[in-house]
């Protein structure tokens, strides 16, 4: 059985080149059978330099597109430099395992494993370009524009809509809304005896207040609630009842009540 972590070293000494493709070469490479053929490569032995040209298969350049994408194209060769780079594949398959006890399962003997391969180190790197050919500038074109095109249009109705939505100055939901919060939050004045009297009846269950607790206790406007605290509390503002209310002396008689 090939171990999982296993590389085969076959092909180490074997020279490839690194490629660099523009995206819609490569989106119609993946659209070719596995056997098919993409295109023929073509290099001139002649003058300093080496030439290198790519023609792609007529019939893939036109597979699943709209417009074509050019034929030609032109390599642009360096140098890997410095850099020691490899290529590697991997594929995944099932290896079978003889097990020496008895007690495991059929399960553990078949066991995936990774194949790994090195294809070959990287002797030349090139750039894929394609040439200036009216198809070329006919796709750049066409994907400028596509880049451009605004995700949402605006269009003239030619007649009113009289069927589905129509413009309103305020939903039903955001009016209903409104109303049941000034609903809630609505303060309306009581007469002062009777407030001063359910203040009473609290400062006899606690001595100390804040002026919220007092206001959900009352369900009066805080501006009136102050002016009626004014005359019977005591602002405290100092620790440890800062910002507390509590009955002035001569009210505090809900302890002797409270002995009664």
């Amino acid at each position: 059985m090939a171990d999982k972590h296993e590389v085969d070293l076959g092909h180490a000494s074997r020279g490839v080149w690194l490629v660099k493709v523009p995206k819609f070469v490569s989106e119609q490479w993946s659209k070719a059978d596995g056997k098919g053929e993409v295109g023929k490569l073509r290099i001139s032995k002649g003058g300093p330099r080496r030439e290198v040209t790519f023609h792609m298969n007529e019939e893939l350049r036109k597979k699943g597109r709209d417009t074509d994408i050019p034929g030609e194209y032109k390599f642009i060769l360096s140098s890997p430099g410095a850099q020691a780079l490899s290529v590697f594949s991997e594929s995944s398959a099932e290896a079978s395992s003889s097990s020496a006890s008895g007690s495991q399962n059929q399960e553990e003997e078949q066991q995936s494993s990774t194949k790994v391969v090195m294809e070959g180190k990287v002797v030349q790197r090139a750039e894929c370009r394609p040439s200036g050919t009216d198809s070329y500038m006919k796709l750049k074109k066409t994907t400028i524009e596509l880049a451009h095109k605004p995700a949402r249009s605006v269009r003239q109705l030619e007649r009113a809509v009289t069927t589905t939505y129509k413009p309103v100055k305020d939903h039903k939901s955001n009016v209903d809304y409104e109303k049941k919060k000034k609903e809630n939050y609505k303060r309306s004045r009581g007469e002062k005896d009777q407030v001063m009297d359910m203040l009473f009846k609290a400062f006899e269950r606690h001595q100390y207040y804040n002026i919220r607790d007092l206001q959900i206790l009352t369900q009066q406007p805080i501006t009136y609630l102050k002016e009626i605290l004014k005359e019977i509390g005591v602002y405290n503002m100092k620790a440890p009842h800062k910002n507390m209310w509590e009955l002035k002396p001569e009210y505090r008689h809900y302890d002797q009540a409270g002995k009664e």
